[in-house]
This record gives C-alpha cells, structure tokens and sequence, in this order.
C-alpha cells in the first residue's frame, strides 16, 4: 500500500472567507433578472453546491432561461470581485500557512472538490498565490453538484490514493455527505456556513474550531501522523 495520503478541501467557507462577495454576487444575478434578492439566511444555507443547483433552490418557479440568465450575471459579479485582489475573498486566519506546511510533507498530496467553476478558482487561487498546491481540482464545470461524490471520487482516480487514506474538509453538510458517501474521512470547520452540530449530524468526524486545531486533526486522519 503506498504511504502517500490525499487531503482535499472545500474553498468557500474553507479555504476563503467569500461570504460578503458571494452574497453581493447572488444579488446582483436577483436583479440581473428582476427579482428581489433572498434573505441572507437562505443563500448561505444553499452554499456548498454548484450554482445551478442553489439558483433551483433559490428561484423556485424560474424557468431556465432565467436561471441561466442570473447564473451569467452572478459569474460576472463574482469576476469583477477578484479584480481587487486577494481581500476580496481573504484566507482565513492560518490558513495559509497549514496549506504550505501540508504542501511542503512528502507523503501528503492536496486536492480541491468545489462548487465552483474552474475560471472563477482559478481567479482565485491566482489572487492567493496558491495555483501549484494542489495535485488535484475538481470543479462543478465536470461533475455534478455535492453531495454526489463524483468530485471526490475524481480526486482518488488522478492521484491513485485510496479512500481509507483520504480526508474531505469542508464547512457543510453537503461536504460531510459527500466524504461519506465514498467512505473518505469526513473533517468539518467551524468557521464556514453550516452549524457545527450539523457537520456532525451529517457525518463529521470531528468540527475543527481553528486553522491549528484542523492541523492536529489532519495529524491523525488518512494515514497521517500517529
């Protein structure tokens, strides 16, 4: 069995605190369309999956050309965020580095499984400096939204790793599902979208409360540090 191990993350409300910029995006596809914007509640409750699918939850009735109409508008207001940089969407506290000390271990490989598209990724990991950490991306542009595993599942077939030696991290329940519907380690955050008792509720090992207390989990998961 190779000692290599796989950890792949989520981005929004993982990786980057997009919140603010999101919400801002989703009101402008609203209006792109003329309708008024949801409450702020239900969008970040919706976060986690692929655009089309959150646009299904929160533009119930629309047709298609109109959730494709406020999908168009929503990248380009994403798009237009980024061009002021890294603060538009900053890492959260420690995250930065807990990805370059991961990066830096032989034996560990680093992959993303996000709802995002991969133009609107790589902007972003672009802005951060981040583009060649990790050894493997999947985007909701190839693969159906969470909590299908098929992101995930990707991420084994490139880098060859089993899943009893990979570990999901993400701030949802559909980031939890989707861990466990393959049998991965499922490792909540504390500091994203969705309440701590729902990670667990939906299957998470453990809920890290910070960027070092994830470290630590990350030592003793996927055939990390004993």
């Amino acid at each position: 069995m190779s000692d290599l191990r796989l950890i792949v993350f989520d981005v929004d409300g993982t990786l980057v605190d997009s919140q603010a910029t999101i919400v801002a995006a989703f009101a402008a596809a609203f209006a792109a369309v003329g309708r008024p914007a949801p409450p702020r509640a239900d969008i970040l409750a919706s976060i986690g999956r692929s655009l089309p699918d959150c646009l299904v939850q929160l533009m119930p009735g629309a047709g298609a050309d109109t959730r494709q109409q406020a999908a168009q508008a929503y990248r380009a207001a994403f798009a237009r965020s980024l061009t002021a940089g890294a603060e538009a969407a900053p890492l959260f506290p420690g995250i930065g580095d807990l990805l370059r000390a991961l990066a830096a271990q032989p034996a560990t490989l680093l992959g993303i499984a996000t709802g995002k598209s991969r133009r609107g990724l790589a902007a972003l990991l672009d802005a951060h400096r981040l583009g060649g950490v990790f050894q493997t991306v999947q985007t909701a542009d190839a693969h159906p939204s969470k909590p299908d595993p098929a992101m995930l599942r990707a991420c084994l077939v490139e880098t060859g790793i089993d899943r009893s030696r990979a570990a999901f991290v993400g701030d949802t329940t559909f980031d939890m599902a989707m861990a466990r519907a393959l049998g991965a380690s499922a490792i909540g955050v504390g500091w994203g979208y969705h309440a701590a008792a729902d990670l667990h509720a939906a299957g998470a090992e453990a809920v890290a409360r910070d960027a070092a207390a994830l470290a630590r989990l990350l030592d003793r998961v996927a055939g990390g540090m004993p």
